[in-house]
């Protein structure tokens, strides 16, 4: 027959097994060191931490006779209140040694130099485009970057099925043809038309999308400026010496300027602008295509249905609208020959425009 377990002498053991744990628990706490840099916390996570040496000893106590269970409980709580003194007295040495130390680092010591940031070059030519016509009088006005029809295409000349919607790749919203992302900030032209305040003298600038393909001269998404001058009496001669004026602010007196008859929907009639090619000084290169000359915008005056489109009497009033990419702009000014480089966020690209005006 197997031997009977003397539970009682099994239950004395425990007790006498427990109190030499909390023993040599106590020796270990004593001769405590350690070479982590927060002392301290080492301390806590290795004996009173929750999976810590002291909180293990309490699953001892179920083993523990049922008379000698105070006596224990005593000895783990004192064995407890130990650990924690201990851990208060590492806690105030350190700060001790940090205070009689000072700071951990030399405030005389010269510092790191940290890099200086940019304004990405889209937003120095934008800004510089707005502040050329603001000189003329013209505000800025601002509108969403979700359009619906009407604002984006409709009021605009271009009614469903127009064959000039064709030159437009749309994003549309959820496969809806009734919103999109716009593809020019000419929509916000029309709401500023429809609020019928005269004369209207604006610039938009903004982000635009078209479902293009990504290349060295095309993007899915890009900036323009559009303006618009609506008043009585306003001319071509007008847009003309409008434009005169933008383009030698911003490329210097010895440009060669040039109009080509276009077509737009929203204007009749219609021009393009071309400048000499900075690039190969009218030469002739592969980014002008080896004519001498590059387009940067195009414009026109009004077409009379889209001021009727947007309340506005077509018989009194007459203006003229202008649009450019401002990349294109940014492009030529500074001699940059890839589209790409503007959405790419390369530092070492964006750095050569710390000093750029």
């Amino acid at each position: 027959m197997p031997e009977k377990i003397n539970v009682c002498a099994y239950l004395r053991g425990s007790m006498d097994e427990l109190l030499e744990k909390i023993s040599r628990i106590r020796s270990e706490i004593d001769g405590f060191a350690s070479a982590e840099k927060d002392v301290a916390e080492h301390f806590r996570i290795r004996f009173i931490g929750s999976s810590g040496a002291v909180k293990n000893l309490m699953g001892d106590m179920k083993s523990i006779l049922p008379e000698k269970r105070k006596e224990a409980g005593l000895a783990l709580n004192a064995l407890k209140k130990y650990a924690e003194e201990k851990y208060t007295q590492l806690k105030e040495s350190v700060s001790a040694a940090v205070e009689e130390k000072g700071h951990s680092i030399d405030l005389t010591l010269p510092g790191n130099e940290l890099p200086v940031g940019t304004r990405h070059p889209i937003s120095i030519v934008r800004n510089r485009i707005v502040s050329i016509f603001q000189r003329l009088g013209f505000t800025v006005a601002e509108g969403p970057e979700v359009e619906d029809d009407w604002h984006n295409f409709t009021a605009l000349n271009l009614p469903e099925n127009h064959p000039a919607r064709d030159m437009q790749d749309t994003f549309y919203v959820n496969q809806d043809p009734a919103w999109m992302l716009r593809t020019h900030t000419s929509s916000v032209q029309v709401r500023e038309m429809e609020k019928g305040y005269m004369p209207i003298r604006i610039v938009c600038p903004g982000r635009v999308f078209r479902n293009e393909t990504i290349s060295a001269r095309a993007h899915c998404f890009f900036h323009q400026v559009e303006g618009l001058y609506i008043e009585e009496d306003v001319s071509f001669a007008d847009l003309k010496q409008t434009l005169y004026f933008f383009v030698r602010e911003m490329f210097g007196k010895d440009i060669g300027i040039r109009f080509r008859p276009s077509y737009f929907p929203f204007t009749e009639p219609s021009a393009e602008m071309d400048i000499s090619c900075l690039i190969c000084g009218g030469k002739g290169c592969n980014v002008c295509k080896y004519t001498g000359w590059v387009e940067i915008l195009g414009c026109g005056m009004v077409h009379p249905n889209v001021l009727d489109n947007c309340g506005i009497d077509s018989k009194k009033y007459t203006g003229f609208a202008f649009g450019m990419g401002i990349e294109r702009i940014t492009m030529l000014k500074y001699q940059i020959n890839d589209l790409r480089l503007f959405s790419e966020n390369d530092v070492r690209f964006l750095a050569q425009f710390r000093n750029a005006i």
